[in-house]
């Protein structure tokens, strides 16, 4: 059930409005806000925001009139500055993170091509090559199937 309004709240917000456009509230900060509006017309916010639109888009027209910005419109002005500023920050990084996945895939490739010739040595390798007994013998089968043996991201 929608609660009535008072039948003088449209005047009492009037006589807000003047009261902190004169720069002297007596039941709210002052500041060029619809809550403090409210709060100085001693109405719920949602009077001038459901209510009485036609009040709160006066209060901000008599704002903008003498020159000044509302306090709700400096907030979204430095927020907005602060999220172009985290969104080229963000962009930085992205091109920063670009890079680094570039430079990744080419250590990875070469560390592939490197993989790849060493066991190709490793099967080339001629018979005759004498292994040092200090040193632990595969057997030549071992060796056959590690050459053969690839990892699955190697291609």
């Amino acid at each position: 059930m929608p609660v009535e309004p008072a039948p003088d709240e449209r005047d009492q917000i009037h006589a807000a409005m003047d009261r902190i456009l004169a720069g002297s509230p007596q039941h709210s900060n002052g500041a060029l806000t619809i809550v403090a509006l409210a709060a100085e017309a001693g109405v719920p916010r949602n009077a001038l925001t459901q209510r009485h639109l036609d009040l709160k888009n006066e209060f901000y027209e008599k704002v903008r009139d003498r020159g000044e910005t509302p306090d709700a419109e400096k907030r979204l002005r430095k927020q907005v500055v602060k999220l172009k500023e985290l969104r080229a920050a963000d962009a930085q990084e992205i091109k920063q993170l670009r890079a680094d996945v570039e430079a990744l895939v080419g250590a990875l490739h070469q560390s592939q091509m490197e993989n790849r010739q060493l066991r190709k040595r490793l099967t080339d390798r001629p018979s005759n090559l004498r292994i040092l007994p200090t040193q632990p013998q595969p057997s030549p089968r071992a060796v056959a199937s590690q050459a053969h043996v690839a990892p699955a991201t190697d291609e």
